[in-house]
C-alpha cells in the first residue's frame, strides 16, 4: 500500500483513542463538498443535475473549518463539483492542513496550471486527479476531448514541484480489465503516490444509467484486474482488505458514518450517495439517523453498493483488529 507511514500512524492512533473511549461509531474521512459547480459534465455524475440556484452556492472557509472541527476526522477528502472553481479553495486547504488534517483535493485538473501558485507542497496536502481511463475512454466519459492529456500534464507538473499526487478512477460495466490494467500501468509510470479505484457510484440523476456495476459485476471485474496486476507493483491508496473485498474475498457491512458528507445543504444523511435528509450539525446527523435501516439486505438502494466511502472504513477497522490478516491479503493478492 502507498499510504505514508506518518499518515497510517496518525490514523491508527486516532482509531485507538476512539476505541478506548468506547465510541462505536466514529468517522475516518470527511467527504467535504464546498460546491457542486463543475466545468465538466461526466456521464456518471449526479452532482451537476442540481438547478442553477444550487450550483451557485458554496461553503465559506469558516463553514469548512467548523465542519472538520465538529467531527474531528484525521482525513478530509475535498470533492464537489470541481473544487478548483471555488475562489477560496487554497484558503480552505491551508486552514485544514494547519490543523494537521490530511487533505485530498479531488480535481479534474483543468484549472490546475493556472491555480498551482496558490498552493505549497505539504505532507498534509495531496492532489487527487480524476482519470477514468486512457485518453479516448476518459475523454468520452467526461464529454470533453483533451481532458486526459491536460490531467496527465498536471500530474507531471505537480510531481516535479514536490506535491503529493494520487489518482482516482471509477470503473464501469463493460470496462475490459485489460484496459484498466493498462491505465494503472500508465499511472504508475507517472510516479504518483497511489491510486484510488472504485466501482461506479449509482447516482439516480446521472445521465448514464446503463453502466453502473452490480455486486457480481464488481467482483468479477476487480478479481480479473488484480489477477492481471500480479507482480506489476501497482500502488493503491486503499487498505489491502478493501481491495480483497472488491474481489469478493471479504464480506463487510457498510459503515456509512465512517465517511460522512458535508456540503452546501449541511450534513447529508445517511451517506455520500443516498440523500434522506440533512442535519445542521454533526451531532444531529449521528443522533437523527437510524443507521440500522441501511446496508445490503436492509435498504434496496444499497443492494449493489460496494463504494469505498461505506466499506473502506469496515476494512480499515478489520485491518486494525486483525493486522496479520491484512498483511496476508496484501502478500497473497486479491484475485
Amino acid at each position: 500500500m502507498s499510504i505514508p507511514a506518518i499518515q497510517k500512524a496518525r490514523i491508527g492512533a486516532y482509531i485507538t483513542r476512539q476505541k478506548l473511549t468506547g465510541n462505536g461509531r466514529f468517522p475516518l474521512v470527511l467527504m467535504l463538498e464546498p460546491l457542486f459547480r463543475c466545468n465538466l459534465r461526466c456521464k456518471g455524475c449526479g452532482k451537476i443535475a442540481y438547478p442553477s440556484e444550487v450550483l451557485s452556492k458554496q461553503l465559506s472557509v469558516n463553514d469548512c473549518a467548523v465542519a472538520v472541527d465538529e467531527c474531528g476526522v484525521p482525513v478530509v477528502s475535498i470533492a464537489g463539483g470541481e473544487p478548483l472553481l471555488h475562489p477560496d479553495i487554497q484558503l480552505i486547504t491551508r486552514e485544514l492542513t494547519a490543523r494537521k488534517k490530511f487533505v485530498y483535493l479531488c480535481t479534474n485538473a483543468l484549472l490546475l496550471e493556472e491555480r498551482l501558485g496558490d498552493f505549497e507542497p505539504s505532507p498534509y496536502l495531496t492532489f487527487n486527479i480524476h482519470l477514468d481511463g486512457l485518453q479516448e475512454f476518459h475523454d468520452a466519459r467526461v464529454n470533453r476531448k483533451g481532458t486526459f492529456q491536460r490531467a496527465v500534464t498536471a500530474i507531471r507538473l505537480l510531481v516535479s514541484n514536490g506535491f503529493r499526487v494520487t489518482t482516482n478512477t471509477t470503473l464501469f460495466d463493460g470496462e475490459p480489465p485489460e484496459n484498466a490494467a493498462r491505465l494503472l500501468d500508465f499511472l504508475s509510470s507517472l510516479e504518483v503516490e497511489g491510486m484510488t479505484i472504485s466501482p461506479g457510484f449509482c447516482y439516480a440523476t446521472a445521465s448514464d444509467q446503463g453502466h453502473f456495476l452490480g455486486r457480481n459485476g464488481t467482483k468479477t471485474l476487480f478479481r480479473n484486474l488484480f489477477l492481471l496486476g500480479r507482480n506489476r507493483n501497482w500502488r493503491f491508496n486503499h487498505s489491502s482488505l478493501y481491495l480483497d473485498f472488491l474481489a469478493g474475498n471479504q464480506d463487510y457491512e457498510c459503515l456509512p458514518w465512517g465517511n460522512p458528507t458535508y456540503n452546501v445543504f449541511g450534513w447529508q444523511s445517511p451517506c455520500y450517495l443516498l440523500n434522506d435528509g440533512y442535519a445542521t450539525t454533526y451531532k444531529e446527523l449521528m443522533e437523527m439517523t437510524d443507521w440500522t435501516r441501511y446496508g445490503v439486505g436492509k435498504d434496496p438502494r444499497c443492494a449493489n453498493c460496494m463504494i469505498h466511502s461505506g466499506f473502506e472504513p469496515a476494512a480499515v477497522m478489520d485491518s486494525v483488529k486483525n493486522p496479520l490478516k491484512a498483511i496476508m491479503a496484501r502478500l497473497r493478492g486479491s484475485f
